[in-house]
């Protein structure tokens, strides 16, 4: 990150805008290198040869090209050698002397990344063979070829590829021609940089067909593809992906009239992959963990099912019509979101998508909405930093639960209509804020510049509370939604009123079920809104406001409706509201108004009984980091204790075989702490203990070591005894976790250099070692590290990628060391670095009010005690 320049700002990216226009890229990348053997001191290279055809359109006659690269050969503008020494300085190409047109041929070595960005390179300790793939968002384009890096800058892209000749080359177009192992692909459809894409190698491929006949008689055909790496061949279930696929193409086409523009559908599931999955048109890559290697819940199959959906909403919103710069990042992510919930839902078998949605997707929203770095859904991004960041909570899940509420306000038909007019008129251009909501406006008759200031221009999270008061007989005189800024104590913002569309569902017991007996939709305008429709009926047991999860707010309760869900939460019948409530609950835990021992019990009372898998895992995740993070100190070893039991006790009560008996099994890993807890973990492994359908395969063994490897039962020995069981990919991550899992300071210095000391290891295996490496029952021995922390990290945010520098800065900050003096040593910190990097600042910032967050709660927790 310390190569000038290497940070575009988006002053720099407006002004090339105005000045050029893209005609053309070729690309040639030659990567037999790939295979070569050995691995030289220095970076693993190939060569890379650019031709841009390009335009002067504005005044000037000097640009830069962007080139991230270990050398140049040579350079030539418009037929004129120019000196790369010269010209090039590690990330930038200066140009001068521009004509009207313009053609700049670049000849440079390029490396293999290790990092997961730009062309990433793996090897296989399976079997030896190699993986390449690319990685670009949000500028990494650059470090394959040279470009001009910003999203307004589309063109269409013609790639040339020379590749070992047993190996298969795949990019966003159809190939063209192959002669031995050199691959030409068709001309793309013009595109930004970042979602240009190259996958190449052994990988082992599926095919199928989508056909569709349109509205004008013409049959559409989509070939389709998926692929993975050889090892996990036995275990890619690419039937299941092509019927997602196939669903979600039919939706796209029933609701967008736009027939999908990019020829062919390949998926490709990648190794060592940073994120989920990213939308290259005709090209889409994944993360290779959504090939399952074990059995999982359908929670693990929704999800996959939602990116596959998520990711071809992008072919629309994102790759057809792009924003402009990365403030408008939410033009593409949260339609994205919403509508690969939409169509999850509307689709496919995952008929409750949208409970997932309620449940996890939007916590995601409400911490990220909470944090001192929160900001309009619509942002202000000034550089590249900025954008790596802003992939974040608010951009993806608030911003598509406000889309959700724009449904709910708008109208669903003129929301879709509004999206079949944005496609047709911007098509293969960029877009801004502005231009969305003309059509919105043109097809819902409602003022979108007004709905945009309140929700789209703003940040923070409203809290919706009902006021209830009932007479003598026990009927209700007035029911009320209160709202206010509610963002919970020591947050950074409160926001102003908001419009919101909600329902309020009045709830009563009828046998041992609670069920909804009244429903009311309300627009909630101001600090405090009446329900006129819900006047005279029965008091309720409980009020639900945000019933059926029509609008993004924190749910509070009243009295009443708390202290039913405390006696009877697992008695309401409808699992979507039962998602609300359960995400209420954990707002109110994470705000230090229920103390984390109360929502472990509610937990312990009723998690037994939630039916949605999804919902059930989630609610597991939560109990844990109230356990770990919320506790008074010295409430832990009894909370550990009562969690272990409970799952333990629901692990022996879950039907035997079931995904539920699978979830519990997992959790119950994760909360193993006593003597007996491991011994009964170490049977499962050795094949002495049982339990009755539970099979514990290879995903599931690796589950039940890291606890084990944790408190210092499984030793090295042990560890490698496992890898060779699974001598794999996965298996050499899942070691490296456990071996530096281990209870050891010597163990913990060598994690510690190998991830802070040096760049090594693989993106995968820095995360692996810092999920290891960061054990909560090893709060005293993980003490030391961190006054180490503050005095490394801007080191390594200057010497590493901006992917590895973000792992580091979040994964190994102390937030183990919950206490005053480190909250002391944060402030510290921060005041004597004010001009370190804006995004280091800003990831330091949050995990300091994460920090903050656990000890208020720690301290209600105690109080409570």
């Amino acid at each position: 990150m310390d190569v000038p320049g290497v940070n575009l700002s988006r002053d720099e990216a407006r002004a090339r805008a105005e000045l050029l226009s893209v005609d053309g890229y070729e690309v040639f990348l030659d990567l037999r290198s790939a295979t070569a053997e050995g691995e030289e001191a220095q970076p693993r290279t190939f060569r890379s040869v650019t031709t841009i055809r390009f335009r002067r359109t504005g005044e000037g006659d000097s640009t830069f090209a962007d080139l991230v690269a270990p050398s140049v050969n040579a350079v030539t503008l418009n037929g004129r050698e120019l000196d790369p020494a010269e010209v090039f300085d590690g990330s930038r190409i200066a140009l001068n002397g521009l004509r009207a047109e313009n053609v700049l041929v670049v000849d440079a070595q390029c490396a293999y990344s290790r990092t997961g960005e730009g062309m990433h390179r793996f090897v296989d300790p399976e079997d030896g063979e190699v993986y390449l793939y690319t990685q670009y968002e949000p500028a990494d384009a650059r470090r394959v070829f040279a470009d001009f890096e910003q999203p307004d800058l589309k063109a269409p892209f013609r790639f040339e590829v020379a590749a070992p000749e047993d190996w298969t080359v795949w990019s966003n177009a159809a190939v063209e021609s192959r002669e031995g192992g050199t691959w030409r692909f068709a001309e793309t459809k013009p595109i930004s940089t970042y979602i240009t894409a190259v996958v190449a190698g052994p990988y082992h491929y599926e095919s199928d067909l989508y056909t569709r006949t349109l509205d004008d008689g013409r049959t559409l055909e989509i070939p389709l593809g998926a692929m993975c790496r050889k090892g996990l061949a036995k275990h890619f279930d690419a039937d299941d992906v092509f019927l997602v696929t196939k669903q979600g193409l039919d939706f796209f086409h029933d609701n967008f009239d736009y027939p999908y523009p990019f020829g062919k559908y390949d998926q490709a599931f990648v190794p060592e992959y940073n994120i989920g999955a990213m939308e290259n048109p005709g090209c889409v890559t994944f993360r290779e963990e959504f090939v399952f290697r074990g059995k999982v819940t359908q929670a693990s199959f929704e999800r996959r099912a939602n990116v596959i959906l998520h990711e071809m909403a992008h072919m629309w919103f994102g790759d057809l019509v792009t924003m402009r710069w990365w403030d408008d990042l939410w033009l593409k992510e949260s339609f994205a979101d919403y509508m690969g919930a939409l169509s999850l839902v509307e689709a496919t078998r995952f008929r409750n998508g949208w409970v997932t949605f309620a449940n996890n997707r939007k916590a995601w929203a409400y911490r990220a909405d909470q944090l001192p770095s929160t900001h309009p859904v619509t942002a202000d991004i000034h550089d590249l930093e900025d954008a790596k960041l802003n992939f974040d909570g608010i951009t993806y899940a608030k911003g598509a639960s406000v889309l959700k509420q724009l449904v709910a306000y708008a109208g669903r038909e003129a929301f879709l209509e509004g999206a079949r007019r944005y496609f047709k008129r911007h098509a293969y251009g960029n877009t801004r804020l502005d231009d969305l909501l003309a059509v919105l406006e043109e097809t819902s008759g409602r003022d979108m510049k007004a709905w945009s200031r309140s929700w789209l221009e703003t940040s923070g999270v409203n809290t919706l509370t009902p006021q209830l008061t009932c007479d003598a007989g026990d009927r209700i005189t007035e029911l009320a939604v209160v709202q206010d800024g509610g963002a919970g104590p020591g947050a950074a913002t409160s926001p102003a009123a908001r419009p919101h569309r909600v329902a309020v569902g009045l709830y009563r017991h009828e046998g041992a079920e609670l069920v909804r007996y009244a429903r009311a939709e309300v627009d909630v305008t101001g600090a405090r809104t009446a329900v006129p429709e819900l006047a005279g009926r029965e008091r309720p047991a409980l009020v639900l406001v945000n019933d059926d999860d029509l609008t993004y707010c924190k749910v509070r309760f009243d009295e009443g409706s708390l202290d039913t869900l405390r006696d009877h939460l697992g008695s309401v019948t409808d699992p979507l509201a039962r998602a609300v409530c359960w995400s209420a609950l954990w707002n109110l835990t994470r705000d230090a108004l229920m103390p984390a021992r109360d929502f472990v019990g509610l937990v312990l009372d009723f998690a037994g009984r939630e039916s949605d898998i999804g919902v059930l895992q989630m609610v597991h995740a939560w109990a844990r980091a109230a356990l770990v993070h919320y506790a008074a100190p010295g409430w832990r070893g009894e909370g550990g204790r009562r969690l272990s039991e409970g799952a333990l006790r629901e692990l022996r009560l879950a039907e035997p075989g079931s995904q539920h008996q699978l979830a519990w099994a997992r959790f119950f890993a994760t909360v193993a702490a006593t003597e007996a807890d491991l011994q009964l973990l170490r049977g499962l492994l050795e094949g002495t203990a049982r339990i009755d359908g539970l099979e514990v395969d290879q995903e599931l063994r690796w589950a039940f070591l890291e606890p084990l490897a944790s408190h210092g039962v499984a030793d090295e020995r042990a560890i490698g005894a496992e890898l060779a069981r699974d001598d794999t990919a996965s298996g050499k991550r899942h070691q490296v976790r456990c071996l530096a899992a281990r209870p050891d300071a010597a163990v913990k210095d060598q994690a510690w250099a190998q991830v802070v000391e040096s760049d090594a290891l693989s993106n995968a295996l820095v995360e692996a070692t810092i999920s290891g490496f960061t054990q909560a029952s090893q709060r005293e021995l993980l003490a030391p590290y961190a006054e180490k922390y503050f005095a490394a990290i801007e080191r390594v945010w200057a010497e590493r990628s901006i992917q590895i520098g973000m792992d580091v800065v979040h994964g190994l900050f102390p937030a183990l060391q919950d206490d005053e003096a480190t909250l002391r040593a944060t402030d510290a910190w921060l005041g004597s670095h004010p001009d370190a990097a804006p995004a280091l600042r800003r990831l330091v910032l949050e995990s300091r009010d994460d920090l903050a967050r656990a000890l208020r709660a720690q301290s209600c927790d105690a109080t409570a005690g």
